[in-house]
């Protein structure tokens, strides 16, 4: 057998892999800043784009297109002649914000919002909290099934539930009856209505929200609690300290993009329930734009309340990510 030589310097260097050499292409490519230029890291990133890719056709297309049709703010629309043919009056469809159906509008729409900020958006941190201290996976999993099935329940069923449990027929006054006391009926009680409103959102959409407390939960290093349990923290102490600061970030990040929508309230809600308690108590922005500017064909008000709502949001938005930053959190984009 004859014994194969090896010439000094002559070694072939193993091939690299697809990815090894794309990375070892990028880093020769690296700048001395070390930041990436864009051209690999989008042939870097290209499978992740392609997955993210329907979901940015579909905001582009559904949402930001669309905004292209604000300009009906400042003309006389009419469907009919179009976005050419409608004549132009500047500011004149502001003038919506000093009518008093408006002004009662907004303060019904401040009142909801902020009955839902203060009662409903802990509620899903709270049941969160609630499903992670289950021991048992069997029970955890089953009671997240039940929390989580109102969220796939239509408004029309739910209300139609809601007429049933606490209308002026309903199971409520039915016991109220034979207690002696004296029937109510909720549903059609306009001082109650806020509240109403703010209840069956929980009800409906409370469960569906855990999901990404749940996960924030799962994230936490398990051993900041040994550490705590070894310090002496009961278990208070230990959800204060250590549960609780770790669903911060996703928290403060939640907050801030509900801010953007604070000001819709809940649109189909309102309006299946809008006659039972009348206009004074159930009017909002979404409702006062649904029947002054689809109904009573006043496109171009109705459109300004849109646009200075959308506006308001942006506003919030943007401040409220700005003050996270002062407080040392990075909100929903860095600095």
């Amino acid at each position: 057998m004859h014994r194969l030589s090896r010439r000094p310097g002559r070694t072939r260097a193993p091939a690299l892999s697809a990815p090894t050499s794309a990375r070892r292409a990028a880093a020769r490519s690296t700048p001395a800043s070390g930041r990436v230029p864009l051209r690999l890291r989008l042939r870097r990133d290209r499978t992740m784009l392609l997955l993210v890719l329907p979901g940015f056709l579909f905001f582009v297309v559904f949402h930001y297109v669309p905004l292209l049709g604000n300009v009906i703010v400042f003309q006389d629309y009419q469907p009919y002649l179009g976005f050419r043919g409608s004549p132009w009056v500047g500011l004149g469809n502001f003038a919506v914000f000093a009518e008093p159906d408006f002004y009662r509008a907004l303060l019904n729409t401040l009142k909801f919002a902020l009955l839902q900020l203060v009662l409903f958006f802990p509620a899903p941190i709270g049941l969160a909290l609630l499903l992670n201290s289950i021991l048992s996976s069997k029970v955890r999993r089953f009671v997240q099934s039940v929390v989580y099935l109102p969220h796939f329940i239509g408004w029309v069923i739910l209300i139609s539930i809601s007429q049933q449990l606490i209308g002026g027929t309903g199971l409520l006054p039915q016991v109220l009856g034979e207690l002696g006391l004296p029937r109510v009926d909720l549903m059609t009680s306009p001082e109650f209505f806020p509240w109403l409103v703010t209840m069956q959102l929980i009800w409906k959409d409370a469960g569906w929200g855990t999901i990404i407390y749940l996960a924030a939960l799962l994230n936490i290093d398990t051993d900041h609690y040994e550490a705590a349990a070894i310090d002496g923290a009961n278990r208070w102490r230990r959800l204060w300290h250590v549960t609780l600061p770790g669903i911060v970030p996703v928290t403060l990040l939640l907050l801030i993009l509900n801010l953007g929508s604070i000001l819709s309230v809940g649109f189909e809600q309102i309006l299946l329930q809008r006659d039972a308690v009348g206009a004074d108590a159930a009017e909002v922005l979404d409702t006062y734009v649904y029947f002054h500017g689809v109904l009573d064909g006043q496109w171009g008000p109705a459109a300004a309340v849109g646009l200075v709502k959308g506006l308001i949001g942006l506003v919030l938005i943007l401040g409220a990510n700005k003050l996270a930053h002062r407080f040392g959190h990075e909100g929903i984009y860095r600095r």
